[in-house]
C-alpha cells in the first residue's frame, strides 16, 4: 500500500441541491482528518468546499487551501486553514495543488470541479504525473459522465487503460482505501 499524506479534493463552491453531496464531503473531511491524512482544496469557504475544509479540521487533521487572489479578494478563501497559498491565477493553482498532492478524489461540483479532474486526469494519461485519482459518485451524480467516458473508450477516444485508472466509488472509506491500493498510471 502507498503513503499518502496529503489528498487533494475537487469539489463544488456550492452544496448542492442534495443533502447527501454535504454529507459526503462531511464524511471525507472527517475521515481525512481522523486518518492523519492532508486535505490540499481550492481555499474556499462556502459550499462543499467549505464543509470538507471544516470536517477535516473538525476531526483533526490539516487543511492546505489554494486560491486565487481574485477569489481571496472577495473573501472566500477560508480563515481557519491550516495553510492558505494565494496564487494569481486558476492555472498556478491547479499546479500547485497537484505539486502538494498524493492522490486526488472529486466530489460533485460543476464546472470548475469537471474542469479540475479532467486535467488531472489528461495529466495522469500523458504521464506528467503518477498519482491516484478518484470519483465519488454520490447518489449517482457522475453516472452521465461516467457513461459518456466509457463510450469514449468505446469509440476509440479514451484507451481502456486510461478508463480504467479512474477510480470511482460510491463510498467515502472503499474510495480512499482504494486510492491507497492503486492503480497507479501507466506512463507513456
Amino acid at each position: 500500500m502507498r503513503r499518502i499524506a496529503r489528498v487533494c479534493v475537487f469539489c463544488g463552491s456550492a452544496p448542492g441541491s442534495r443533502p447527501a453531496y454535504g454529507a459526503a464531503a462531511c464524511e471525507l473531511g472527517t475521515l481525512l482528518g481522523e486518518r492523519g491524512v492532508e486535505l490540499v482544496w481550492g481555499g474556499g469557504n462556502v459550499g462543499l468546499m467549505g464543509i470538507v475544509a471544516d470536517a477535516t479540521l473538525a476531526a483533526g487533521g490539516r487543511a492546505i487551501g489554494v486560491i486565487p487572489a481574485a477569489l481571496a479578494d472577495r473573501e472566500l478563501g477560508h480563515a481557519r486553514a491550516s495553510e492558505l497559498h494565494v496564487v494569481r491565477t486558476m492555472h498556478e493553482r491547479k499546479a500547485l495543488m497537484a505539486d502538494l498532492s498524493d492522490a486526488f478524489i472529486a466530489l460533485p461540483g460543476g464546472m470548475g470541479t469537471l474542469d479540475e479532474l479532467f486535467e488531472i486526469l489528461t495529466w495522469a494519461q500523458l504521464g506528467f504525473h503518477a498519482k491516484p485519482v478518484g470519483l465519488l459518485d454520490v447518489e449517482g451524480y457522475y453516472a452521465p459522465l461516467l457513461a459518456f467516458l466509457d463510450r469514449a473508450r468505446d469509440e476509440g477516444f479514451v484507451r481502456p487503460g486510461d478508463r480504467a485508472n479512474l477510480l470511482v466509488d460510491t463510498d467515502v472509506t472503499s474510495l480512499v482505501d482504494r486510492l491507497a491500493r492503486g492503480p497507479v498510471p501507466l506512463r507513456r
